[in-house]
């Protein structure tokens, strides 16, 4: 790392320790050549993956309109900001852990109804019928066959 009073090349690590709890690294750096002292911060670059639309135009990862999405088909539920954050966070882990550079949205959208699902249904299925844009009745009543199906014994009665 370049000294940044004299620009110089060499420096020397004296002291690392974490912080952020853990998301960063502090380090103390003396320059070998003015030894001067400064702090310097490291953290991980995790760079989300580029959106390929279904036009099959990319556009950046838009964290906002994943919020939005997912408040508008949670919109009068019962279900807590801790849980849609947690939500949120869990979509984009899963989508860093592709390791692509480029997801499609579908994908996204798949990711999206898995978590609502676990969110709560009624959110899960206003989600489905603007996604999968459901055409008429029969389309709504056989994916609400498809979830109660998936349902535990106990919760069906």
């Amino acid at each position: 790392m370049y000294c940044p009073f004299c620009s110089a090349e060499d420096t020397k690590v004296i002291d690392s320790r974490l912080v952020a709890e853990g998301g960063q690294v502090r380090r103390r750096r003396e320059c070998l050549s003015c030894q001067e002292r400064f702090t310097t911060y490291e953290l991980a670059e995790l760079l989300m993956p580029r959106v390929i639309k279904s036009d099959d135009n990319r556009e950046p990862f838009d964290e906002g309109k994943l919020r939005s999405g997912l408040l508008r088909a949670l919109e009068k539920r019962p279900v807590g900001m801790e849980q849609i954050e947690e939500a949120i966070s869990h979509i984009k882990h899963d989508l860093r852990a592709t390791g692509e550079r480029e997801v499609s949205s579908r994908m996204i959208g798949e990711q999206v109804m898995g978590q609502l699902r676990g969110l709560d249904e009624v959110a899960y299925v206003r989600f489905a019928s603007v996604y999968r844009s459901f055409q008429d009745l029969s389309e709504f009543r056989a994916e609400l066959d498809r979830l109660e199906q998936n349902l535990p014994e106990q919760e069906k009665g």
